[in-house]
């Protein structure tokens, strides 16, 4: 430090006391909800693991930091106390809850005393372990009182009944206009209704007083991608990734969650596998993330154990058994993906959905019922219209009931080139291409194609299907390439015919002249001896009409 010698360091006032800074009581680190000074506070004085009352403290703090296996710890030592605390089972219980231990929570229980808390426990119990029969009992059991409804607007959450939880947060926040963080609950279930702009102006409020809340900062980046589906203007996703790096309290998990998301999938492998049994979302997120990567196996392995409770969980299980059971020509796998797509399709929560109405429109895919799968898809087009996937689908019902200049707008709207490579969009585009008399079009996609068995499928369709509509000169390029391929009979009358229709053609003036000269040499091309004469038939118009050869 550089004092100052503008005036001579003497007399008291060189020698006033420094103020120093009050350390906050445990009290009041308590009251304002700082678990971290507090469990600070509670360490720094070394408190000796016989001190009951400062060890319960610890623990108290240790849990709503979210480190629960340390508050579990100390609960276990206390317990062995002849005067341990009475809820002493029950707080260890709650404990186990939060390490997704149900089953050692539930008997732990066993031994608690009657309290609200330990009834608030076994009725969340009741919903993660699917004992739906308990859970209407415990729900009689609970009180009017704040911390039992905010109890049953949780359950109720978690059952996807959000708009019976808000009416409940909302009845509690009319009493409690102080219950600040109600507002992020009611924000959450907004958001899960899809109300994305409610949502936000609902969690505004909170974010008024606690603009650094990580939860509240994480919904509403939720709310933002959602809504505009775009991360390019997402301020929230810089703090988010801050708070993930740096924090330290359970939000942590949530956040890197998200982030992933966020970044379109990112870090998928290195962050969701280990948050699989921690954040429900994780696991469905992981199975998408496969999905895209076209590994169909590993997310079958990631889902065929979950029994699908919300809407979202079945439409991926029917995604996934869709995908597995046209791979594998299983009608088993379909039957189970019809099953679930038509669950979610025909309920009365989804039906009017976006999510329902593409389910419903899957389900008479799978059916091959394509006029319905349009009426679907055309109720819903103007939100996917630059949506590869859904296009890839529309593209290909439109070409099954033989609206083929739609289903060509559609392939061509297709820009992955996961999609473009795919023979099923090749071979049905050039069909389309086919179809609406553009046969060049589809000879190019052919001449594109490394030679295999599905090129010379393609090149069996375009052969076929120009000779249909007329194309034929394409369709005697395409009999020729097949003739030296496979000199069968079949093979030279569809060249022969195909020849015989472009040269009349050229006699018609729909076809230029000069091409005449490129038709008696696909001609030549063979070992056939009716070959011969139709070339001098040929010659002998080309002569007449001035056709150099």
């Amino acid at each position: 430090m550089i004092l100052s010698r503008a005036k001579p360091a003497s007399g008291e006032g060189a020698r006033k006391s420094v103020s120093r800074k009050e350390i906050p009581t445990l009290e009041q680190f308590l009251a304002q909800r700082d678990y971290t000074g507090a469990l600070t506070l509670l360490e720094f004085n070394d408190v000796p693991s016989s001190n009951k009352d400062s060890q319960i403290w610890i623990a108290y703090c240790a849990f709503h930091l979210g480190n629960y296996k340390k508050a579990a710890d100390i609960y276990t030592n206390l317990k062995n106390d002849q005067d341990a605390h009475a809820d002493i089972d029950t707080y260890i219980a709650c404990c186990f809850f939060y390490l997704g231990m149900y089953p050692e929570s539930e008997k732990m229980l066993a031994n608690a005393p009657d309290s609200q808390l330990k009834t608030r426990l076994l009725l969340h119990l009741s919903c993660k372990l699917s004992k739906t029969n308990k859970i209407k009992e415990y729900e009689d059991k609970l009180q009017n009182n704040v911390e039992d409804q905010l109890c049953l607007a949780s359950v109720h959450y978690l059952q996807t009944h959000y708009q019976e939880a808000i009416d409940i947060y909302k009845k509690v926040l009319l009493k409690n206009r102080d219950y600040l963080a109600l507002n992020v609950y009611v924000a959450l279930c907004y958001y899960k209704l899809d109300y994305y702009d409610v949502a936000q102006k609902v969690l505004q409020v909170y974010l008024q007083k606690y603009p650094d809340s990580a939860t509240a900062i994480n919904l509403k980046a939720c709310n933002i991608f959602h809504y505009y589906k775009s991360t390019s203007e997402m301020a929230e996703i810089k703090q988010l990734i801050d708070k993930a790096s740096n924090a330290n309290h359970f939000n942590n998990d949530l956040i890197q969650h998200n982030t992933v998301v966020f970044r379109n999938g990112e870090g998928a492998l290195q962050i969701l596998p280990g948050l699989v049994d921690v954040i429900p979302e994780a696991r469905l997120n992981l199975v998408i993330y496969y999905l895209k990567q076209n590994e169909i196996q590993e997310a079958h392995e990631l889902i065929k154990e979950l029994e699908p409770s919300v809407a979202q969980e079945y439409i991926l299980k029917g995604i996934v058994n869709a995908i597995l059971g046209q791979e594998r020509n299983s009608r088993e796998y379909i039957k189970s993906a019809q099953q679930f797509f038509q669950l979610v399709g025909t309920s009365a929560s989804e039906c009017d959905t976006i999510p329902g109405r593409q389910c419903m429109a899957s389900f008479y895919f799978l059916y091959r019922q394509f006029k319905d799968v349009l009426i679907y898809l055309n109720s819903i087009r103007s939100y996917f219209s630059n949506v590869d996937g859904f296009n890839f689908n529309y593209a290909q019902a439109q070409a099954a009931v033989g609206h083929f200049k739609e289903a060509e707008e559609a392939f061509l709207a297709i820009r992955n080139d996961r999609y473009r490579n795919d023979f099923t969009y090749i071979n049905i585009l050039a069909y389309c291409h086919i179809m609406n008399k553009k046969g060049q079009l589809a000879w190019e996609l052919y001449l594109k194609m490394e030679p295999s068995s599905e090129s010379f499928g393609l090149l069996q369709l375009i052969a076929n299907s120009c000779y249909v509509v007329g194309e034929f000169w394409y369709a005697a390029k395409a009999f020729d390439m097949l003739e030296r391929l496979d000199p069968s009979p079949e093979h030279w009358e569809g060249k022969r015919g195909a020849c015989c229709g472009t040269f009349q053609c050229i006699v018609m003036e729909k076809l230029p002249k000069e091409l005449l000269s490129e038709v008696i040499k696909i001609l030549k091309n063979t070992n056939n001896t009716q070959a011969e004469q139709i070339i001098r038939v040929m010659r002998k118009w080309g002569k007449e009409n001035r056709v150099s050869f």
